[in-house]
């Protein structure tokens, strides 16, 4: 078997975070008709790259087969909608945009964060790859390119519509697997005193609170800023701002222009700098004795489960997230100890988990059912959800976390 390498710097790959094993693809719900069948798995491994530090996972099944037709619909959380909202307002304070500014996002999804520089007469461009979810944001007012982002659909959107001020890409620079023809898009598509934004979830994050389960095969990339600024500085971008957030258990925002771009380097990217430095980010010692932490949760998950069952107690699990589906099928957990999941998007509901074979409902089969214990499977949202559904007290009923480890909540 040939050694991969680093998809941002080409250096062969010979140090691993984590061997998360088989693991099936974990945004592909299994429709009702299809529950006999066998969900297909694929390696799901960790590897450090020991020159740039990017953390990454092998490319198992292309882009495609994952985000041509995709399942998240960013406007099932309102949380995230009302976090949108901050940074557009933000944004268009800071940067002056108005109705003579061009603002493009990247993975734009159902229009959940161009619908509010619309209503504010700001000209958008959405760039979705998932037809069924740009149709979503088409029925908001959201002008929407179905396709798939790159130097060459950066250069067409540029020849059409012209350059943009501003560039917003959320959650997406670590789901694309040629990450230096993605960063090199938007170089092309800004104007020369433009700005792109990226929101990523902050790879030291996932290394100190161990959320393991942020690693599919759709997250190609885990990311440092040290990590994206090397990969920025070979692709025409450089950083100049970056804020941390609470977003997805702990995020960066960045903030880049074009390498021409004159906007000075803010006292924020220096703490984070040297945040990264002090952890020791770009030395090997950072990433060892992960895995075995990772194996600590699922064996401590499993005996919860385990007894939970021997004392008649019956868990269910709220929210049908990708992040839930590599706990499950890590820890080799079905419907022998998790009875049910439920969650608010119905594009998810009446479906199975892929792997766990759990039926997923909408929440009020909680109130149907009663269970003793709520497994919070995107415990990013877990105030939301336990406002949402603080109905199980009623009975009982308890909610659960297993990451950064198991942990009833109070």
């Amino acid at each position: 078997m040939t050694t991969p390498t680093c998809r941002a710097c080409g250096t062969n790959l010979e140090h691993t975070l984590v061997d998360l094993g088989l693991s099936p693809l974990a945004n592909s719900y299994v429709p009702l008709v299809h529950k006999s069948d066998t969900d297909p798995a694929y390696p799901l491994h960790a590897r450090v790259c020991d020159q740039c530090f990017l953390v990454q996972v092998d490319d198992v099944v292309p882009p495609s087969d994952i985000f041509s037709h995709y399942a998240y619909f960013s406007s099932y959380s309102s949380s995230w909608v009302e976090h949108a909202r901050k940074y557009c307002a933000s944004a268009t304070e800071r940067l002056g945009l108005n109705d003579k500014s061009f603002v493009v996002e990247v993975a734009s999804n159902d229009g959940y964060l161009l619908q509010h520089f619309v209503a504010n007469s700001v000209p958008v461009l959405g760039v979705e790859p998932a037809a069924n979810v740009a149709a979503e944001a088409e029925k908001k007012g959201v002008r929407s390119l179905v396709a798939f982002f790159g130097k060459e659909t950066a250069e067409n959107i540029v020849a059409e519509h012209g350059h943009a001020d501003l560039t917003a890409a959320n959650n997406v620079l670590a789901h694309v697997p040629d990450i230096n023809d993605f960063v090199s898009g938007f170089a092309a598509i800004l104007k020369d005193v433009g700005v792109s934004t990226f929101e990523f979830p902050h790879l030291l994050n996932l290394l100190e609170k161990t959320q393991f389960d942020t690693i599919y095969h759709e997250h190609f990339s885990y990311l440092s800023l040290y990590a994206v600024e090397k990969c920025f500085a070979a692709n025409g971008l450089k950083v100049f701002d970056v804020e941390e957030l609470p977003t997805h258990g702990g995020s960066l925002r960045v903030w880049a222009q074009k390498t021409v771009g004159t906007r000075p380097e803010t006292d924020r990217l220096n703490a984070v700098r040297a945040k990264e430095s002090d952890a020791g980010i770009a030395t090997l010692s950072c990433y060892e004795g992960f895995e075995t932490k990772v194996q600590a949760i699922r064996d401590s998950l499993l005996a919860f489960l385990k007894k939970a069952k021997l004392d008649g107690k019956t868990v269910a699990g709220y929210g049908a997230a990708a992040k839930g589906n590599t706990l499950l099928n890590y820890c080799g957990v079905g419907t022998d100890l998790i009875d049910f999941v439920v969650d608010a998007n119905p594009h998810k509901q009446n479906t199975f988990l892929p792997g766990s074979r759990i039926p997923v409902h909408a929440p009020d089969m909680l109130k149907e059912r009663k269970p003793d214990y709520v497994l919070i499977l995107p415990w990013n949202l877990q105030n939301e959800i336990m406002e949402s559904v603080g109905y199980i007290r009623d009975w009982g009923g308890q909610f659960l976390v297993a990451v950064p480890e198991v942990t009833v909540l109070r």
